[in-house]
């Protein structure tokens, strides 16, 4: 009974961390692991030059123009050529705060290149708040980079 208990406890615990709103996007806010140490990040538009194998591991920086809006757990960062390369946080360990579309951001993590289903596609569309006609418009798979981040710092 007394492990029931506790269970039930820790359930209730990791729903209310869970549910809780991510902090505000300021200058200085860290979601999830971020090292200040380590390698200087790079631009998001140059990620694919130095990718080796279609991989890279490290920081890159960019500017986000999306975010999940059922979750906060992917975000797009644009590129200057108007594509965008999309983060996704590592088994939704932190969520982004919607306020973050705008802000200048450091992402840590590994970047891929990858095709993205169609299925998936639209799963996304979903949760930035496309319309049900534009989710309808996509019909093939995309190959994209694709960074899966363990920690996001708000730069400005």
């Amino acid at each position: 009974m007394k492990q029931l208990f506790s269970l039930l406890i820790a359930l209730f615990v990791m729903a209310g961390v869970t549910a809780q709103e991510a902090e505000s996007a300021k200058p200085g806010v860290v979601y999830g692991k971020y090292s200040e140490a380590g390698v200087t990040p790079i631009s998001v538009n140059d990620l694919e030059k130095k990718m080796t194998d279609n991989k890279f591991d490290g920081k890159i920086q960019g500017k986000v123009v999306e975010v999940c809006q059922a979750m906060g757990c992917w975000a797009k960062l644009k590129k200057d050529d108007g594509t965008t390369v999309m983060i996704k946080v590592k088994d939704h360990e932190f969520a982004m705060p919607m306020d973050m579309i705008g802000r200048t951001v450091v992402v840590e993590g590994k970047a891929e290149k990858k095709e993205t289903s169609v299925a998936m596609l639209k799963h996304y569309a979903e949760d930035a708040g496309k319309s049900k006609e534009e989710i309808e418009k996509i019909k093939e798979p995309k190959k994209e980079v694709i960074m899966t981040i363990k920690g996001v710092k708000v730069v400005e």
